[in-house]
């Protein structure tokens, strides 16, 4: 092993798939190195993480193996009940049973760039992906909470592999005939239904972030709609656009 410098090792290591590292670690074992020592101490440390990582996915998946006899069992979720402006958004996934996705998480628990991976990965794998909207105008006509019921049943509608069994977060969702069960924090709990979270989180995201381009004044791009100062503050100057909830924004016009 004297052979290879240890900078070379040690990027070898440092570069290489957590999958490919126990066969790495044991070619490079024997090189007594202080230098590959060290980069083989933190091989051995990523794999032990990586390993807690996949015994909470697998915690994750207590509710899809509870509920197994059923065939297409689907995660639901919702993201935009609480801005000030633009839609409420739900998605349905529903994931194949053996599939386990490093990461994978509540949306609000992981960066813009982590989502945005993750809805990638969860893109490609799931079986089927069915998205819901319900607009400002909606929402101020029959209120937030049957705005979100409809756009969820709207989700579920869209999926091309009908689900016959529902994962959703915190609710029970009416006038739906397929059997469900509400988890209460289901998005850290449910891999199906954390799939949801990223997938209406991501999309939303980007809808709000197109709007900022046509009403750059009220700074969806950072905000998403949500009532940060800034956004107060340009709604008491400019006044409303048409993306806003106006059953939402009395206090401040």
């Amino acid at each position: 092993m004297a052979s290879r410098q240890v900078s070379e090792i040690k990027n070898i290591l440092k570069e290489a798939d957590v999958s490919e590292l126990p066969l790495l670690i044991k070619e490079f074992e024997e090189d007594e190195r202080a230098g590959v020592k060290s980069a083989i101490e933190s091989a051995n440390k990523r794999i032990s993480k990586y390993e807690e990582e996949m015994k909470r996915v697998e915690s994750m998946c207590y509710f899809e193996k509870k509920y197994s006899a059923f065939t297409n069992i689907c995660g639901i979720d919702e993201v935009g009940r609480g801005p000030l402006a633009g839609p409420v958004m739900a998605a349905a996934v529903i994931l194949p049973k053996d599939l386990r996705i490093p990461y994978i998480n509540d949306s609000k628990k992981l960066t813009a760039a982590k989502r945005e991976e993750l809805y990638d990965i969860i893109s490609e794998k799931a079986i089927a992906i069915g998205l819901g909207m319900a607009g400002q105008e909606r929402i101020d006509e029959i209120n937030i909470l049957q705005a979100t019921y409809e756009a969820m049943r709207d989700a579920i509608h869209h999926l091309k592999v009908p689900a016959d069994y529902l994962l959703v977060d915190a609710v029970h969702i009416p006038k739906v005939d397929i059997p469900q069960a509400g988890i209460i924090k289901g998005d850290a709990k449910s891999i199906s239904i954390a799939a949801a979270s990223i997938i209406a989180k991501v999309t939303r995201d980007r809808i709000m972030t197109d709007y900022d381009k046509v009403y750059p004044e009220y700074g969806f791009a950072g905000n998403k709609g949500y009532g940060s100062a800034e956004h107060i503050e340009a709604l008491k100057k400019y006044g409303p656009c048409p993306l806003h909830r106006r059953s939402f924004i009395k206090n401040f016009i």
